[in-house]
């Protein structure tokens, strides 16, 4: 299982959504995984089973190896996700979602912290949240 999953509910665009007993059907946005012991297998088989289920974006952190990886899917196959001038990774589903991978292989939750602020201060990521906030308001939640 992943540590983490992000997604964007289907009424907003998304393709997870919840059945009637509350667990998710479909693929999440973003899946986000810590591994250790465990990073041989995520960053294979588990990358691939989430490459064909569909997840739109995979982040790994490979804590032994000091190392992150961000891949995002293109055409049903993941490619990675290149840091910018800044160093920082960004993430194409979600607009203004960043990460400083120095920072977190340091453990500088300083900086890592500052990457996300400055994210979300980023015109991209006022749009789609507007986009979410009117999508929420035509529906009613």
């Amino acid at each position: 299982q992943p540590d983490a999953s992000l997604f964007i509910l289907p009424e907003h665009g998304g393709r997870a959504r919840f059945d009637d007993e509350g667990y998710i059907v479909g693929p999440p946005d973003l899946v986000v995984e810590v591994a250790s012991s465990s990073a041989s297998y995520d960053v294979h088989e588990k990358r691939a089973v989430y490459e064909g289920a569909g997840v739109r974006e995979y982040l790994v952190h490979r804590v032994l190896d000091e190392a992150v990886d961000w891949v995002v899917l293109v055409d049903g196959r993941y490619e990675p996700i290149g840091s910018d001038a800044d160093g920082l990774l960004r993430s194409r589903v979600f607009p203004g979602l960043w990460l400083d991978p120095v920072a977190l292989v340091k453990r500088d939750l300083a900086g890592v912290v500052a990457a996300v602020k400055k994210g979300l201060a980023t015109p991209e990521h006022a749009e789609f949240a507007a986009v979410l906030a009117a999508a929420c308001k035509s529906t009613g939640e």
